[in-house]
């Protein structure tokens, strides 16, 4: 079985860390830090461990957040340069998951030293992101923070420029959601303007889920930003838009579909058919679909499928899979296949009834299947 992912912050990592940060400031009290840290540590969730031991650096660093900040800086491991990096302490110094509860003692007590704690969390990530640290600085510091993350996606640093994407996203998972950049995106535009094409793979990941994430609230934005950017772009610019626009084509959305060639509906006929007919929690679906071209030439065509997963209350939710991109040529017949499991998952709850599978062709719908799930 897998080691929990919630034990990357274990006690290991706390007398590591009352080490490194001994190792620079003699007088810092490692037995105290490591007393208010360790007892339960091991009952708890992953957040809840990483808050425990920023509970337990707000006890024992300086109460002057410079000095706590620079005893930080001076702790920490040699930065990382390239697109990975080592999420791990070693004897040069901090780096890895202990970066998550420094960086919320950045967070907790730099408010009130937004300038310096910013700079502390430039250092950070270059350890550890701190795309989670710098997001109550964007709350409560939002023109400041903006400004100085503008500058620094012009910052050598790989890890720098992809945080000042990855640390602005209007909804970033696990991260405190930034309400005004929800409503309102235009002012991280520049910064993704000038991270899309960034010689590092990395940045440019960050770069297409934050216009993802743009994508939930405004499509047209991400319409528009395709319209402009989409033309005579580069095979790399060309990798990041269509991620970008994941979200946005699986909706079947016009405009997004037409930017890249898949507007048009699809002429012809369309069967989808599931076996089984009934199933149980646990088993697979094998889904059958056949194309049958009434054009005279060649159809673009993005296929994928919905299954409309029944709820408590006995209504449906639709949630859409990949399936298939293609060229069908004049008048083809083409046969497609794909096995859906359907297992236990965390992050959703199966019910039984009766679910409802459509095949869709270019975002509209042409085809319907359905089954009974026991769940």
């Amino acid at each position: 079985m897998a080691e929990p992912f919630k034990n990357l912050i274990n006690a290991e990592l706390v007398r590591a860390c009352g080490e490194h940060l001994q190792r620079v400031w003699r007088r810092f009290d490692r037995a105290g830090f490591e007393a208010l840290a360790l007892p339960g540590l091991t009952g708890l969730e992953m957040k809840a461990r990483a808050m425990r031991i920023a509970d337990a650096l707000e006890a024992t660093l300086p109460e002057d957040f410079d000095h706590a900040a620079g005893l930080i800086e001076a702790a920490l491991a040699p930065p990382a340069t390239g697109d990975e990096m080592e999420f791990r302490i070693t004897a040069d110094g901090l780096a890895g998951w202990i970066g998550w509860p420094l960086g919320e003692f950045i967070a907790r007590r730099g408010q009130a030293h937004p300038e310096r704690a910013l700079r502390a969390l430039r250092e950070l990530t270059q350890r550890f992101t701190s795309e989670f640290a710098v997001r109550p600085f964007l709350v409560n510091h939002f023109d400041l923070t903006l400004a100085q993350l503008r500058h620094w996606s012009g910052d050598p640093n790989p890890h720098v420029r992809r945080w000042t994407s990855e640390g602005t996203r209007p909804r970033l998972p696990w991260g405190l959601r930034i309400r005004s950049l929800v409503a309102d995106p235009s002012p991280t535009l520049p910064l993704l303007r000038a991270l899309q094409d960034d010689p590092s793979a990395y940045v440019r990941r960050s770069v297409a889920n934050h216009l993802n994430d743009i994508a939930k609230d405004h499509p047209d934005l991400v319409a528009d930003w395709l319209q402009r950017y989409l033309p005579g772009a580069s095979p790399e610019r060309l990798a990041l838009l269509r991620h970008a626009s994941r979200s946005l084509i699986k909706q079947g959305q016009p405009r997004v579909l037409a930017a890249w060639g898949l507007g048009r509906p699809f002429r012809g006929e369309a069967r989808l058919s599931v076996t089984p007919a009934r199933l149980a929690l646990g088993g697979s679906l094998r889904l059958r679909a056949e194309l049958v071209s009434a054009a005279a030439r060649s159809q673009s065509l993005l296929v994928d499928y919905v299954v409309h997963h029944v709820k408590a209350n006995g209504s449906s939710s639709p949630k859409v899979f990949k399936g298939w991109r293609l060229e069908l040529g004049p008048h083809e017949r083409r046969r497609l296949e794909k096995t859906h499991p359907l297992k236990p998952i965390t992050t959703r709850v199966y019910h039984s009834g009766r679910h409802r599978i459509e095949l869709q062709v270019n975002g509209r719908v042409v085809a319907e299947a359905a089954f009974l799930l026991k769940a």
